[in-house]
Parts: structure tokens; sequence; C-alpha cells
């Protein structure tokens, strides 16, 4: 049973953003890292058919190389280029990392509410 034309939009992405399931906002969204439950444990929504493909992958390094632009003209005054790539390359795929599911998560409760 879904709802979501009530669902206001910044909520939804909001409750997304969060892992949580974009109906009840109390059921986490997630079962594993990127692993989509099946339903939410808390409302019993069902999350089947909510397929976000590739959509977060694409922001997710849209953001992040646009946060390591800066840092590579902080890291070309290095003197040691090594240590500039690691320090730029550990900031990257950490802060990947940690947006991946934020992004996936938001891409899931917008697709739910549309649905």
């Amino acid at each position: 049973e879904r709802v979501p034309a009530e669902a206001p939009l910044g909520r939804t992405l909001a409750r997304g953003w969060r892992g949580r399931c974009p109906r009840c906002g109390e059921g986490g969204l997630f079962r594993a890292y990127l692993k989509v439950r099946e339903e939410c444990p808390a409302c019993g929504q069902s999350f089947r058919g909510l397929r976000a493909d590739d959509g977060p992958a694409y922001v997710t390094i849209l953001i992040a190389g646009h946060l390591a632009i800066p840092l590579m003209y902080w890291g070309a005054e290095w003197q040691n280029l090594w240590a500039s790539v690691a320090a730029i390359s550990a900031v990257v795929l950490v802060g990947s990392l940690v947006l991946l599911p934020r992004v996936k998560g938001a891409f899931l409760g917008v697709l739910w509410r549309s649905a």
C-alpha cells in the first residue's frame, strides 16, 4: 500500500538520505551497505520494484569529482607529488563511500514518491 501522493518531497528526500523508510521514517531502507530491503520492518511498506540502477553512482561521482577539483589545486602546491595524490585519492574514495548509500536512499525516496 503506497501513499506517496501526500508525501512532501523534502521529507521524502531527507528520510531516504538518512537510510530510512520514505513512508514512515522509522524502518531502515537498507539491509546491507547498498542492498535494499524487501519491505520496511516498521510499517511493512514494500520496496519491491524500486530500482535506482546507476543514478546514485553518477550523482556520487559528480559530487566527489567536484570536491576533488579544489583539492587538486591545493595538492599541486605540495612538494611531494605522491603524498598529494594519496591524500586526494583518499578524500575522494572515503567521500564516495559515505555519499553513495545516502544518494541511493534519496533516489529511492523520490522513486517511491513518484510511483
